[in-house]
């Protein structure tokens, strides 16, 4: 039970199961039913695939603030090659994941090169990346909105909706959870960015590539918030330059929540899981409720600054009985 109690993701587990049961309660029936199931896991799929990232980078001790903007220049992308242009739509997608790695890669350089913090370079990609897209899409298409027509096995595979209610995006989040899981926790690489994120000169010290780490980390991040846009413009069959903005602060708020520290060095792939439900959980499960949808903002409030002290506490604890926890999926 103690050993339970210092691991990285023990304060996520408990906000997980004490927000379902309070929907379960208080939302009834359909809060339970296979459309409730839906709507919140439909939600924690696509911030999902953008916060595992997202965390990682924040485990090595930085933010990325451009997802919202590399979201909706992906998805404009693959609309315009593929909708507006009539190219392959194998071609639009590969085309609007490489712009994710493009400015993932441009992100780690200019934060590794310059010291300059990265919420200030990636704010400022935020901003840059959102501007040239609005700008792009008017002088191409001369509006902000460009339907798609992705055809099969695009559909299929990227934007459809399973049994008419789940989307396929849940099967990418669970792929990516486990793919990222074993990168983290398993293999060597997970040893660096805990290094990285811990102290990074000594880090450095110890041979290991501290830029090309972070570098990584960037492209990582911008290439989930990529892929993200590249499935919600096929599932919509349409894409607007204004989609992605909310996934900048929902992405950090989810890994916040699931234990993962600003300051860097500590953290688990699957607390950013649980701290992704109980987000997904509580954006969604207030409209089952029946009272006004306002008072989610409150919650989720509460909830940050509940899991932020929470997470301290444990973090207090695991430090002072094993400092290597942290290491632990």
């Amino acid at each position: 039970m103690s050993e339970l109690a210092r691991r990285p993701e023990t304060g996520a587990l408990i906000g997980t199961l004490s927000v379902f049961v309070f929907f379960a309660i208080f939302g009834g029936g359909q809060f339970l039913s296979a459309g409730g199931a839906a709507s919140w896991l439909n939600v924690a799929a696509e911030l999902g695939i953008i916060a595992i990232p997202v965390g990682l980078l924040m485990i090595a001790g930085e933010l990325d603030l451009s997802v919202g903007s590399v979201l909706a220049s992906s998805s404009m992308t693959v609309a315009i090659i593929s909708g507006h242009w009539g190219a392959p739509v194998i071609v639009g997608i590969v085309a609007a994941l490489a712009l994710g790695l493009v400015v993932g890669f441009l992100n780690g350089l200019l934060v590794t090169r310059t010291n300059v913090p990265s919420f200030i370079v990636t704010l400022a990609t935020l901003f840059g990346l959102s501007g040239l897209t609005l700008g792009l899409s008017r002088v191409v298409t001369g509006t902000t909105s460009v339907a798609l027509k992705p055809g099969s096995p695009a559909k299929e595979v990227l934007g459809t909706l399973v049994g008419g209610k789940f989307e396929v995006a849940i099967f990418w989040w669970i792929a990516v959870v486990l793919a990222v899981g074993w990168l983290l926790h398993i293999s060597p690489y997970g040893n660096w960015v805990f290094a990285v994120g811990g102290d990074k000169e000594s880090a450095r010290a110890t041979g290991i590539p501290v830029q090309g780490v972070k570098i990584g980390l960037f492209m990582g991040s911008a290439f989930g918030a990529a892929l993200v846009g590249v499935i919600q413009s096929i599932l919509y069959n349409s894409a607007q330059v204004a989609n992605g903005q909310s996934f900048v602060f929902n992405s950090i708020i989810a890994v916040v929540i699931g234990g993962v520290l600003l300051t860097g060095g500590y953290g688990s792939v699957v607390g950013i899981v649980l701290g992704t439900l109980t987000f997904a959980i509580v954006s969604q499960g207030i409209y089952y409720t029946g009272w006004n949808s306002d008072w989610a903002a409150l919650i989720l409030g509460v909830l940050i600054l509940a899991a932020v002290l929470m997470n301290n506490t444990f973090r207090r604890m695991a430090l002072s009985h094993a400092p290597r926890t942290k290491r632990k999926a």
